[in-house]
């Protein structure tokens, strides 16, 4: 037999050889030569191409679930996984090895991260003045009985409401024009000048500040802001199982520095000073549109951000309700109302917390037409959804990103409604 390899295939003539009964053996025959000679062509098995498939974009996607209030939210982290870590911390516990910190669990910031925190602070800035100025322009209702918001002209007459007196208006909504607080949902956690010192009880809650969730998140990932001071560690935090060996001494937190000539901060970085502030003037098509993208840019930056942010800095989240705290453990304020709160003594019940429970998406109907009919509900199955912020800076003229099209259902044809019954 002669081979000869080129270029990962094998090129080669077989002799065949015939034995008893007329049996031969032969090896992919290609062209036939002779009347005992082939000519064979194979490729090397242990050196396939391979070939990169490419990817489908899913033409329609469903919205999660919407989680039953008489049940505990599902575990970030697999159950197991976090039986499996405990085992581990308790095995080193008892023979009385050290457990291995890494920032920031060891108090010590991510280097990489600080301008990653950086950046999410200016664009939540960006997001709430930019969206303050759309929502001059851009129309928002919420309904006054439940949480459900639209994006909209008028208000979609789909009958889902399950607020108080529904019984009475059909499960109609009762809209009444909405704020930015109905598109951005605020979510405020408790500023801590140390996440490994004291912690919040419910007796000294009155002493700490609440501020927006992302900004607490950004300033124990590296930000400095004088208004809320915060304490870097230069030393690692050392531990044993669940027993501190080291965390340093307490440090009296300091008075937040406040300068007369700057616009206080929390009008910038937080939802309610929007509200206070100075009605905007409308601007012009040119300049809303411009406007629209650059908040849109900036709302998903912060996802973005947020998401990286919470692969290291650790997030608390009640099981049973949307209270939220920014550190390694959380704290023991006694105002959870939700599912079995006497059985708890109004405590949280703290776990891993998710990017959507920081920062909440608030997903709204998705209007294709604005000058058209309203929203009803015998079409309910052929209408999209999409983040509350991304449908006003659509609306007001901003390109709609790749990710959120499937979500939107742009695919598919809303029929009239009489033809709604006879489509399968």
């Amino acid at each position: 037999m002669v081979s000869l390899c080129h270029s990962n295939v094998w090129l080669g003539v077989v002799e065949i050889k015939r034995g008893k009964a007329g049996e031969s053996k032969m090896l992919w025959p290609v062209m036939r030569t002779t009347s005992n000679t082939f000519v064979c062509v194979g490729k090397d098995p242990s050196q396939q191409l391979r070939v990169k498939k490419k990817e489908r974009v899913p033409q329609n996607v469903d919205l999660p679930p919407v989680l039953p209030k008489n049940k505990k939210k599902p575990y970030a982290i697999p159950l197991k996984k976090m039986h499996r870590a405990a085992k581990t911390d308790r095995k080193l516990a008892e023979m009385g090895i050290e457990k291995h910190l890494e920032p920031p669990k060891n108090g010590l910031l991510v280097p990489d991260l600080i301008p990653v925190a950086h950046e999410v602070l200016e664009a939540w800035k960006i997001l709430i003045k930019g969206l303050s100025q759309l929502l001059t322009v851009i129309p928002v209702y919420g309904c006054s009985h439940c949480p459900e918001v639209h994006v909209g002209p008028v208000g979609h007459h789909i009958q889902d409401c399950r607020g108080s007196g529904n019984v009475h208006r059909r499960s109609f909504h009762s809209w009444v024009r909405g704020s930015i607080n109905d598109v951005l949902i605020p979510i405020e956690s408790y500023h801590i000048f140390d996440p490994f010192g004291r912690r919040v009880k419910h007796e000294t809650r009155f002493q700490y500040e609440r501020i927006p969730a992302v900004v607490e998140l950004c300033i124990q990932a590296g930000v400095d802001l004088p208004e809320y001071p915060s304490r870097r560690r230069t030393s690692p935090i050392r531990m044993i199982g669940k027993k501190f060996i080291n965390r340093g001494e307490y440090i009296e937190e300091p008075k937040p520095q406040l300068f007369k000539d700057t616009p206080p901060l929390l009008e910038e970085i937080d939802t309610y000073g929007a509200l206070t502030r100075q009605s905007h003037s409308p601007l012009p098509p040119s300049d809303l549109k411009n406007l629209a993208k650059k908040t849109l840019k900036a709302y998903i930056t912060v996802r973005r951000g947020v998401r990286r942010l919470m692969e290291k800095y650790p997030v608390k989240a009640c099981g049973y309700c949307s209270e939220v705290h920014v550190g390694p453990f959380g704290h023991n304020v006694k105002l959870c109302g939700e599912f079995k709160h006497q059985w708890r003594d109004g405590k949280h019940g703290w776990q891993d917390a998710t990017a959507d429970e920081v920062f909440p998406p608030n997903y709204v109907w998705h209007v294709r037409d604005i000058n058209g009919p309203p929203l009803v509900g015998a079409l309910k199955r052929f209408y999209g959804k999409a983040p509350a912020i991304v449908e006003v800076c659509v609306q007001a003229g901003a390109e709609i990103p790749e990710r959120y099209k499937p979500m939107m259902r742009l695919d598919i044809i809303v029929p009239d409604s009489e033809e709604a019954r006879l489509v399968a």
